[in-house]
């Protein structure tokens, strides 16, 4: 697979968003984040990120994100992979997942943070995670039948 990482965003006629996702890992916990209430998205489980501004890369969005929602610094490495998923509700996601670590686990949440937990894989339950995360998700041992 090519990597996206270090591609800018640029500007497109379609209606797809791109979203960089930071995979961060403790004692073999990975954290997610849950959305506030509200709208089709609200309370689902994440992986903590965001869209990417125009001309930012993945890593500098996942940096700013991760500094906006949890109020820590982070660093990119590697992308580990790209998701796509069309939402009923006509949202339509490209996510680049970024192995990340946290210079602090001290979080200090943003308003778009509704609650922050590490999970085993296998404690994860798809059914109460984005759509759009789940088949990454399944992949590392997450539970749960998904589409």
């Amino acid at each position: 697979m090519e990597s996206e990482f270090g591609r800018p965003a640029t500007p497109t006629t379609t209606r797809r968003v791109r979203v960089a996702a930071a995979v961060a890992w403790d004692a073999g916990r990975l954290l997610m984040t849950r959305r506030p209430p509200g709208g089709p998205l609200g309370l689902k489980w994440e992986f903590p990120g965001g869209k990417l501004e125009a001309g930012e890369t993945p890593e500098h969005a996942i940096v700013r994100e991760i500094r906006e929602e949890l109020g820590v610094g982070a660093t990119p490495f590697e992308v580990l992979g790209v998701e796509r998923h069309d939402y009923d509700h006509g949202l339509e996601v490209e996510i680049v997942f970024i192995r990340c670590t946290l210079s602090s686990l001290d979080f200090r949440p943003g308003r778009g943070v509704h609650e922050i937990r590490w999970f085993l894989p296998a404690e994860i339950d798809l059914a109460e995670v984005l759509a759009a995360d789940r088949d990454f998700l399944a992949a590392l041992g997450a539970r749960g039948a998904h589409s």
